[in-house]
């Protein structure tokens, strides 16, 4: 039987080692990178998201709140792409109100355009859907957190699930267009009578909308 000279022996296995560790890298470049091919990458780990605008930071102060009792990002909605928005499975969205009495563009922020410009492009059928808002109570007591209402309804409009309506009780507001059957359509909070309070109703808001089956 003729014999394979050692040389050529082992050039075969240099060579079955060389393809084999290749192919080991190729693979693992191709998990690594592509994730992020197409912006970025929303996993089970970040299925939801907070997005707010402000005008004076009291809104992005509670937005912070529940993103942190969450453990989810935050982000100012006019900084976020389409692409990332409808990636999410779940959006939980605050705004201010601003142009008291108005009946569209209530928030006097970012949301305003958003709302009538961006929204209506935008496929959200069945995405899990939160509201929360911020208000004055005693100076505005007739409109309080008025703009969370709109939030509410057009999202609604767009075949959102919404979420997370909540008690009147311990407020003393007179009107809002953010009451939907006796309730609340989200989270409200009042940073300028009501600071103290924010935070504990934030954590609780979101325990609420675990125990609603909103997943974070």
């Amino acid at each position: 039987m003729k014999r394979i000279r050692p040389t050529l022996a082992i050039q075969f296995i240099r060579n079955m080692k060389f393809t084999a560790i290749i192919s080991a890298l190729t693979a693992t470049s191709v998990a690594a990178f592509a994730p992020s091919m197409g912006g970025r990458s929303i996993t089970s780990l970040d299925a939801a998201v907070v997005y707010f605008s402000t005008s004076t930071g009291n809104t992005e102060t509670i937005a912070e709140y529940i993103a942190a009792a969450a453990s989810i990002e935050v982000e100012e909605i006019g900084d976020a792409s389409e692409t990332e928005i409808v990636a999410y499975d779940g959006l939980i969205i605050g705004s201010p109100t601003w142009n008291t009495g108005a009946d569209e563009q209530r928030s006097g922020t970012t949301w305003d355009d958003f709302l009538y410009s961006t929204l209506p492009n935008l496929d959200l059928e069945g995405k899990n859907v939160a509201v929360f808002g911020m208000g004055d109570q005693q100076s505005y007591m007739d409109n309080y957190c008025d703009a969370a209402g709109e939030l509410y309804d057009l999202f609604e409009a767009k075949g959102c699930k919404m979420f997370g309506l909540t008690s009147t009780d311990g407020y003393s507001h007179l009107e809002s267009k953010a009451q939907r059957d006796g309730k609340f359509c989200g989270l409200m909070c009042d940073e300028d009578n009501q600071y103290d309070l924010s935070e504990d109703r934030a954590k609780a808001w979101v325990e609420q909308l675990k125990s609603e089956g909103f997943a974070f």
